[in-house]
């Protein structure tokens, strides 16, 4: 019985930084990852002109 218990806490491990891993290589976006909207794209840092 114990040891099915330490299998299942390792394979739960195991998963969660399986998910943690492929979270961190999936999101390519810009910016500094907290969700503040200060990501840079093409529109938005594009500077006009002052003529």
């Amino acid at each position: 019985m114990q040891e099915l218990i330490i299998v299942l806490v390792f394979v739960l491990a195991l998963g969660y930084l399986g998910s943690r891993a492929y979270q961190s290589f999936s999101k390519k976006k810009a910016g500094c990852g907290k969700g503040c909207g200060c990501a840079t794209d093409a529109k938005s840092s594009r500077v006009s002109a002052v003529k």
